[in-house]
């Protein structure tokens, strides 16, 4: 029968395992570092892995498949349960990809600790992140190179600090930042965009990427690029 089933281009896949972990069937499974769909009759082709994967790697399609098979899947289920025990890891192997908010104390800059991580959401990397993430709804979207929060001393209170922050670095990222920064300006109520960026030339693929996304957006949102010295200082 011809009916609707979900599709994952293997080249997107990143690995994450938060499309297994979010099938509520188990259809999709991790082999050799790749989400695929281990047997088309446990799909239910609803697709709640869709929003899961950081990666747009998945889509709904229509082609020749078995029928959705109920009581197949709830032997599957059964066959995967095992005694209490509760784990943390994703099924890949890895839980660092765990979409997650931390609550921080709404207190004063001047009355934080020095110590104190102001970092409100997980993860950060901006191949990770999902742009339908439920943090990025209502978000001040902090756009930020690896390396500045090494140089600034005092990068949390100053730049993360009441924001929503992604991070790459676009000479060791293989990939192009401005579909995904798109996605995420385009399908949220982002407030405004900060862009931080070392003061190396390289560091302009990123504030390029940032600034591609905001025209492709449609939207006008308040913006701005701050530049930190390679020793430290905000640059003017």
């Amino acid at each position: 029968m011809v009916r609707k089933i979900v599709k994952i281009d293997e080249e997107k896949c990143t690995g994450c395992g938060l499309c297994a972990e979010a099938c509520h069937e188990h259809a999709i499974a991790m082999v050799d570092g790749k989400a695929k769909l281990i047997r088309d009759d446990y799909c239910d082709g609803l697709g709640d892995c869709l929003p899961a994967c950081p990666a747009d790697a998945i889509e709904i399609i229509e082609r020749e498949a078995a029928a959705y098979d109920e009581e197949a899947v709830k032997a599957h289920i059964q066959s995967r349960q095992q005694p209490e025990k509760k784990s943390d890891s994703l099924p890949c192997g890895c839980p660092g990809s765990a979409a997650r908010t931390f609550r921080r104390s709404p207190a004063p800059v001047q009355q934080a600790a020095e110590n104190e991580s102001q970092l409100t959401q997980w993860p950060v990397q901006i191949q990770l992140v999902s742009p339908r993430a439920s943090y990025f709804q209502g978000a001040n979207l902090l756009i930020a190179a690896d390396c500045t929060a090494y140089a600034y001393g005092d990068f949390h209170n100053r730049f993360i600090r009441g924001r929503t922050v992604v991070v790459g670095c676009p000479k060791l990222d293989t990939v192009e930042y401005t579909e995904k920064l798109t996605a995420i300006i385009r399908d949220n109520d982002i407030k405004s965009v900060t862009i931080v960026r070392m003061e190396v030339p390289c560091c302009g693929g990123l504030e390029n990427a940032a600034k591609r996304a905001l025209q492709a957006s449609g939207k006008f949102i308040p913006w701005q690029v701050v530049t930190i010295s390679t020793d430290g200082r905000i640059l003017e």
